[in-house]
């Protein structure tokens, strides 16, 4: 195989303090920011949006990995053992929580319940593998959280304790996906995150509509199932690997800021004061924490 078709997860390697995991995390934070546009341009029912979504998602990053991989590819789903299992569990889990949770309660409330990603994540890292994160990042995190409380004051009482809760249950299976991830770090799980997206599609295949939608509807799954999905979960998978889960978790903190700002472009919803304001934090907390010099 060429050096070309190894993919980005093979270039760098994984020393420490390299941009190339940073730089990943950080895009697929850009991709997965779509999530609240798209899920409001398509009218379909959530378990119509999470088949297509997955079915969408699942043969894009299949069709990455046999890009790569060629004939290796069945033997790269294979090296994914029981972590890579679980980490699809996680995964699959979390990706149907997140699109019932923008359904059920704000965009606002679920931004600011992901916020405590990175506290989750360090917290199940230091319990699992010993990891310890170092004080920057920590400091950094604090001042995201800050940021997300921030944005999400104007949408405080709304009351939808369902949609916080499923918030939350997705914040606690993502965090455990990026902690396997990294700690397995030897293994390519990018057959794992197809697989999960797959599994999405074919749990949500007994409610769904498939046929029903429109073609509207149908062009928007397509990109949203591709573009916001396939794509975010491709390098959010590769960038973890590069990087420790905690400063993962608070760099995908990005999207906070991202979400409203991309609503705002394109449907000219302009988002209150207050969530800029908060934005705005989190761009600083995370700028701070991918500059300052190493404190281990």
């Amino acid at each position: 195989m060429s050096m070309a078709a190894k993919g980005v997860e093979e270039q760098g390697g994984l020393a420490a303090g390299g941009w190339r995991g940073p730089v990943l995390v950080l895009l697929s934070a850009m991709a997965f920011s779509a999530a609240g546009l798209f899920t409001r341009l398509v009218e379909a029912d959530v378990w119509t949006l999470l088949f297509w979504r997955g079915l969408f998602g699942g043969l894009f990053i299949a069709g990455y990995v046999v890009w790569r991989d060629g004939a290796a590819a069945v033997r790269a789903l294979r090296r994914i053992g029981r972590p890579g299992l679980v980490a699809a569990g996680c995964s699959t889990a979390a990706t149907i929580c997140f699109i019932n949770a923008l359904r059920e309660t704000t965009v606002a409330d679920v931004l600011v319940i992901n916020a405590t990603a990175p506290f989750m994540t360090a917290a199940m890292a230091w319990a699992w593998t010993g990891a310890r994160e170092r004080r920057t990042t920590l400091l950094a995190s604090g001042v995201a959280l800050l940021g997300m409380v921030v944005t999400v004051v104007p949408a405080l009482g709304s009351g939808r304790l369902l949609g916080d809760l499923l918030a939350f249950a997705m914040t606690a299976l993502i965090s455990a996906m990026m902690v396997v991830i990294r700690h397995h770090r030897d293994v390519c799980m990018l057959p794992a995150a197809s697989l999960s997206a797959f599994l999405c599609a074919l749990l949500a295949w007994p409610l769904a509509a498939p046929s029903a939608v429109s073609e509207r509807d149908f062009l928007y799954l397509v990109l949203f199932g591709t573009v916001q999905f396939g794509l975010g979960l491709l390098l959010l998978t590769v960038g973890t690997r590069l990087v420790s889960a905690t400063r993962s978790a608070l760099i995908g903190a990005v999207e906070t800021p991202l979400a409203p700002a991309i609503v705002w472009f394109a449907l000219g919803e302009a988002p209150p004061l207050l969530t800029c304001l908060g934005g705005a934090i989190v761009l600083a907390a995370v700028a701070g924490d991918l500059l300052a010099p190493n404190d281990d």
